[in-house]
């Protein structure tokens, strides 16, 4: 078992070790051959968590896939999938609410059943000695005084029984909603992602969606796309580890560079997408080349040994929602105004179309 887990471990090392990223196909015979060696079920959300310790090159996915042995469990696997928020398995965490929000909603019904039943017994031996008392008017004091002390007792039982529910009510509520705030944050990461805490391209849609889902067409919205220059070389020169953490660092300046009520997203690899609204062509270049302006100032990284600085670059296109009529027309304007802008390196800043930039208003700075 132990050989099985240092070649599993020397296979994912291997994987993680290749500066270009395998073929599709030699990725699944790969990610296939690994699952069937150990065992592991053919579910999509396995695919994808093999995919992501294997192709995807997560160091620490896969140290921790390892760590579950050459047979892992579904259970343990499933736990990986929503430790390292794979988008595949977060919707086990509403499933999991689900299923223990039904299990505390039984046990409160149980509880409460237990305690009516308790109730009318009460009520009845109640009910059954003041009946007697009022019909045998010659029964001695000693037997009343039995028979009260017998309520008694049941009266101190039956207080005890509704201080346990009550407090067993309390507990229940309090793991339905405890399972409610695993949903919620379960749901907060299939919007979320991984690397950089943005939000991700199914964050960006929907608030595109949104954005278009009004009974009048969107006007004066700017989407920008960013691209960072040469990312790839960046990262076959200095490991993926390290373009990852640029990655990391590029969203932090995005975060401070932008206000509070734009929104930025990592869309996919080294893209992501800007959406600035009440701004004109004229506040959108001025956005693009404040952002083009302060990743240049942030961020500077060590090239060749460390014995010279280069700043990152970046290639901007942007595109306005007041030319287009459907999400998937805006992005396809952005795209083709970040195509444009790779062709000018010099200054790689393009907006959609040939027309003269028009401004609402909106001070950008």
């Amino acid at each position: 078992m132990q050989s099985d887990a240092n070649a599993s471990h020397q296979h994912i090392q291997y994987v993680n070790a290749q500066q270009k990223p395998p073929v599709a196909q030699n990725s699944l015979q790969k990610i296939t051959a690994f699952m069937a060696k150990h065992q592991i079920a053919g579910l999509p959300r396995n695919f994808e968590l093999v995919y992501e310790a294997m192709v995807s090159r997560n160091a620490e996915l896969a140290r921790d896939l390892l760590a579950l042995g050459s047979q892992p469990s579904q259970i343990g696997l499933d736990h990986l999938g929503l430790k390292h928020r794979l988008v595949s398995h977060c919707g086990l965490a509403d499933e999991h609410v689900q299923s223990e929000a039904t299990a505390a909603l039984k046990r409160l019904a149980e509880q409460v059943s237990l305690g009516l039943i308790r109730k009318q017994t009460f009520t009845r031996a109640l009910e059954t000695i003041v009946k007697s008392i009022r019909e045998d008017e010659t029964r001695g004091l000693s037997e009343i005084m039995e028979e009260l002390e017998f309520l008694d007792s049941a009266a101190r039982d039956l207080i005890r029984d509704e201080t346990e529910i009550e407090l067993k009510l309390k507990t229940g509520l309090a793991q339905i909603e405890a399972a409610e705030r695993t949903a919620e944050a379960a749901r907060a990461m299939v919007l979320t992602d991984r690397l950089t805490e943005l939000p991700n391209r199914i964050a960006f849609m929907n608030r595109l969606e949104d954005l278009y889902d009004r009974d009048s067409a969107p006007f004066g919205t700017a989407m920008l796309l960013v691209d960072i220059d040469n990312f790839k070389e960046i990262n076959r020169q200095f490991g993926d580890e390290a373009g990852n953490k640029l990655l990391k660092r590029l969203a932090a300046v995005f975060r401070k560079t932008i206000k509070k009520h734009d929104f930025v997203a990592r869309i996919e690899g080294d893209d992501f997408a800007f959406l600035f609204s009440d701004v004109g062509a004229t506040e959108a270049q001025a956005i693009a080349e404040r952002l083009r302006t302060a990743v240049e100032n942030n961020l500077i990284f060590a090239t060749e040994q460390g014995r010279s600085q280069g700043s990152l670059g970046l290639s901007i296109g942007y595109a306005m929602t007041a030319d287009t009529a459907t999400p998937s027309e805006l992005i396809a304007h952005a795209q083709s105004a970040l195509a444009t802008a790779r062709t000018t390196p010099r200054h790689p800043i393009a907006g959609y179309g040939s027309e003269r930039p028009r401004s609402l208003g909106r001070n950008v700075a």
